[in-house]
């Protein structure tokens, strides 16, 4: 069955050179990007009854924009001011630019990784005696809690945002011929929107081991997988199985 039409359960990328973008135009494909899950802030009250308090961390542990936007509005709404010494941790240069939407960046101690949470490993074994805050949403993967306990970290999580499925009533009664998603959390909305959705025809594509097992946990068939070796990105495993599909 030949590929027409894709839904991909993120919001559309902001650069004209997206590879879905060229996706799309070499193979005449409708592409369209719906957010299955979105993130809902906690309220200062909940962040209280976690016992957290900010001024007793020299350092933060940033791993998204979410998590910057959401330090700076739980400081802001407990009226904390955050001192200029406060060293911050970005698993990624961009997470760190990002920063710039609320500090002066070069007066700032800013550190970065290349975009894996274990790129921070020597970071942290070189700041050792740091009190760590790490602002998460209510979903985090194990590979954190893990990476900071195997370095001894001295660390507070402190849960600042909710991951919540979107509102997908719009799209009762449309079909694509593939549904691609990147998180457990995407599979989860898909089935609290439509609890009787069938796969029938539709294709379906997993980003990541953990979208492949809530895939086949929910009883739905995983038709395009990535990352692989030869196949590093989303649109690169799309592109080979519409090639694939095309053939025949």
């Amino acid at each position: 069955m030949k590929v027409k039409s894709i839904l991909v359960s993120q919001p559309e990328p902001q650069t004209e050179n997206s590879p879905y973008f060229d996706l799309a135009n070499k193979y005449k494909l409708k592409v369209d990007f719906i957010p299955f899950i979105h993130v809902a802030g906690v309220d200062v009250a909940e962040v209280r009854k976690q016992k957290i308090n900010l001024a007793n961390h020299t350092a933060v542990i940033l791993t998204s924009r979410n998590a910057v936007d959401h330090f700076f509005r739980i400081a802001e709404e407990m009226r904390y001011t955050v001192p200029n010494d406060l060293k911050y941790f970005c698993t990624s240069e961009a997470i760190a630019y990002y920063l710039q939407k609320y500090v002066v960046y070069r007066k700032r101690k800013i550190y970065f990784g290349q975009s894996k949470f274990q790129d921070l490993v020597p970071l942290f074994k070189k700041h050792k005696t740091e009190k760590y805050l790490l602002p998460t949403s209510d979903i985090l993967k194990p590979q954190v809690p893990d990476t900071l306990a195997e370095c001894g970290v001295d660390y507070t999580r402190a849960v600042l945002y909710n991951t919540v499925s979107s509102d997908l009533s719009h799209l009762a009664d449309v079909k694509y011929d593939i549904l691609v998603f990147f998180s457990p959390s995407g599979i989860k909305s898909l089935f609290e929107n439509f609890p009787d959705f069938e796969q029938g025809n539709t294709r379906i594509a997993g980003f990541g081991n953990t979208t492949h097992k809530a895939i086949e946990e929910a009883g739905l068939t995983v038709n395009i997988k990535a990352p692989s070796p030869k196949l590093p990105s989303m649109t690169m495993a799309i592109e080979h199985y519409i090639k694939e599909m095309n053939k025949k």
